[in-house]
């Protein structure tokens, strides 16, 4: 199964790695209902452009979570992995949301971005409360996302209107309901 934009988000419980926990910790799409939520996968522990982009989330999460939103991150590596990395890498170290280790593959098969080599494609999904998907984009390993882009697609999407092109917060809307 592909998710799409407009359906419902499908249901999961995984283990994730949380910085602080001794163990990992079992989250569900239910933990987020009545909130917003941003699920992201990257391609693997350990690698180049994969810090980058959780750094990047990691400084903008406060103002996730100003807009009523949170952040799930995954990757198809271990609670294991995921643990030695966020506590050696002093990139990560901001990075307070949890890490779901997907080493079945359950959830980037669900997600539609697990690749033929066992990780998965760099994909970002917004869940709105009532946990359907509002938007969707997959992109290729090579290329890192932009997390302020996310953000301001959160606040679009929020509105409830329609936004034309580079809309940003605080700027007027097309004034028409979505």
């Amino acid at each position: 199964m592909t998710v799409r934009v407009g359906e419902p988000a499908p249901a999961f419980t995984l283990q994730a790695y949380r910085r602080c926990e001794k163990v990992s910790v079992t989250v569900t799409l239910e933990d987020f209902r009545g909130d917003w939520l941003l699920v992201f996968f990257y391609p693997a522990d350990f690698t180049f452009v994969c810090p980058t982009e959780l750094q990047a989330l990691a400084a903008l999460e406060e103002h996730f979570h100003a807009a009523g939103a949170a952040i799930l991150a995954a990757s198809t590596d271990s609670w294991f992995s995921h643990r030695a990395w966020f506590e050696t890498d002093p990139r990560l170290t901001r990075v307070r949301y949890p890490i779901v280790a997907d080493q079945s593959h359950e959830l980037s098969s669900l997600f539609g971005v697990l690749q033929d080599d066992g990780t998965a494609l760099r994909g970002s999904f917004l869940i709105d409360p009532d946990g359907m998907v509002r938007h969707a984009s997959v992109t290729d390993s090579s290329v890192g996302r932009a997390a302020a882009e996310l953000l301001r697609l959160l606040h679009a999407l929020q509105t409830a209107e329609l936004c034309p092109v580079d809309w940003q917060p605080g700027e007027p809307t097309l004034g028409i309901a979505a």
